[in-house]
């Protein structure tokens, strides 16, 4: 069960245009991928709102986890989505 911890570096964080790309690309997959606050309940990466209620600030750790063919090439993605300056 492939996931990755990532620190959010986005000035924005998890949301508006950051959060909508990372929905999009997660969407895409025919997998399940979660995400969620360390020590949180995971919440549907495919779902936009899902996204904006975690809540994510600049500088916060959050933890994505995909399961099935393609996870890690998708988990790299979506890391890079929310770790770009």
């Amino acid at each position: 069960m492939p996931e990755r911890k990532v620190i959010v570096e986005s000035e924005v964080g998890l949301h508006a245009r950051p959060a909508a790309t990372f929905v999009q690309t997660a969407a895409k997959a025919p997998i399940d991928v979660t995400v969620a606050k360390p020590g949180g309940a995971p919440v549907s990466a495919k779902s936009i709102l899902s996204i904006l209620a975690l809540d994510v600030k600049n500088g916060e750790a959050i933890v994505i986890h995909a399961e099935g063919d393609g996870a890690d090439q998708l988990l790299d993605e979506l890391a890079a989505i929310v770790s770009a300056p």
